[in-house]
């Protein structure tokens, strides 16, 4: 079915083109980066995790949103889930794609890979977070593709595949919850020691990645004859409201606990990330901007008048989706290395190699969807003019 992906119209091949555009120019900063090293990044002994990792530990939520739309489906018989489940499985594909992809620019020259195979530590969570990614990666391309096989011959999924299906419920909550454990894990880092980091992964997950769905969905929509449904939208649209609202819980719960304690090493990050420390405020205005728009997001998605109308939900959607990426694609991550363990403030500033790096993996993941979406929607509309006939 690959050469559905192959035809397409002006504005399809544009978009494929500024794809690989973007693809090129990150592909070459990622050889200058062999070259010389990461020291081309911003990264450095006091924030070694940065722009790579934030996108990283973002996408893997994004990827695991896909089992909301999984348990609903299979477990519940949910039918109106029926024609957009793949959507949900193929968007986990490239998530989970890009996450690899991260992970390997992260850690400077590819061979080190080899070492997690070569040298296997069950001890360490980065060993299970390689076990579970990739297995997710595998469960879903069968999933999804054997689907779509089956849709596309208009019969059911075959048997062989169900395992697969309840397989990748429990295996979507654990890839964001071993995520969580890598940051739970570390005593040192006191904004990330909190028993409910992996809740709160999960939690904005599930807000994050259907909300890019439905615009996903929305697009779709718009650029083809397959509708996914009304009904459809609107129950993945009050999954994400809810899941956002118990996002926003965690985090103020993080902030009591913080704070009615008065423990500085657990002020101290919150501190700099809502309101500056030690003249230090550069995540200020993205921190409040990510408040300010989940409050927006959660108001537009819990109000039946607003969250119907296409518009707003889409306005929503975008809202949720961006609040989640600066908390958890910057926030998160550069908040829990200040300050460091000596109680000083080093900033991060991302350079330009390393955004366009980042940019590049992005757009790989935008064009593994764009093709994978192109052949879905070709059966999906043939299905359409077979039942008009």
């Amino acid at each position: 079915m690959i050469e559905r992906a192959l035809k397409g119209n002006e504005k399809y091949w544009g978009w494929v083109g500024l794809l690989l555009l973007l693809i090129g120019v990150g592909f070459a900063c990622y050889i200058y980066q062999l070259y010389t090293g990461l020291g081309i990044t911003g990264m450095s002994r006091d924030i070694s995790w940065g722009v790579y990792i934030a996108q990283f530990t973002y996408l893997v939520g994004v990827a695991a949103s896909a089992v909301m739309l999984v348990i609903p489906k299979y477990l519940h018989n949910y039918k109106k889930y029926t024609n957009v489940v793949i959507f949900g499985e193929f968007l986990a594909i490239a998530a989970v794609t890009m996450c690899l992809l991260f992970i390997i620019v992260d850690i400077g020259q590819p061979a080190r890979v080899l070492n997690v195979l070569l040298h296997p530590t069950p001890n360490s969570i980065l060993f299970w977070d390689m076990i579970v990614l990739n297995g997710y990666l595998i469960i879903n391309v069968i999933v999804g593709w054997n689907t779509l096989l089956a849709d596309k011959k208009d019969v059911p999924a075959p048997g062989w595949v169900k395992p697969f299906i309840y397989l990748s419920i429990p295996w979507a909550v654990s890839i964001h919850t071993v995520t969580a454990f890598l940051y739970a894990g570390l005593p040192g880092r006191h904004m990330w020691l909190t028993a409910i980091m992996a809740p709160r992964f999960l939690a904005s997950a599930f807000a994050s990645g259907p909300s890019l769905l439905i615009l996903l969905l929305l697009l779709v929509k718009s650029v083809s004859k397959f509708d996914p449904g009304k009904e459809a939208i609107q129950s993945i649209a009050k999954t994400v409201c809810y899941a956002m609202i118990i996002n926003v819980f965690f985090l103020c719960m993080e902030f009591f606990t913080a704070f009615y304690s008065n423990i500085p090493s657990h002020m101290h990050s919150l501190q700099y990330l809502f309101a500056g420390l030690h003249g230090h405020d550069r995540l200020v205005p993205w921190m409040w901007t990510s408040a300010f728009l989940a409050v927006v997001g959660i108001f537009i998605m819990l109000v039946p008048a607003l969250r119907k109308q296409t518009g707003y939900l889409a306005v929503g959607c975008a809202s949720i989706f961006l609040s989640t990426w600066i908390d958890k694609g910057v926030g998160l991550v550069i908040g829990g290395f200040i300050p460091n363990p000596f109680e000083t403030v080093t900033e991060y500033y991302p350079t330009f190699p390393e955004i366009a790096i980042s940019i590049a993996i992005w757009a790989i993941g935008a064009l593994i969807l764009t093709i994978l979406y192109k052949i879905a929607i070709s059966v999906r509309e043939e299905q359409v003019e077979t039942d008009v006939i």
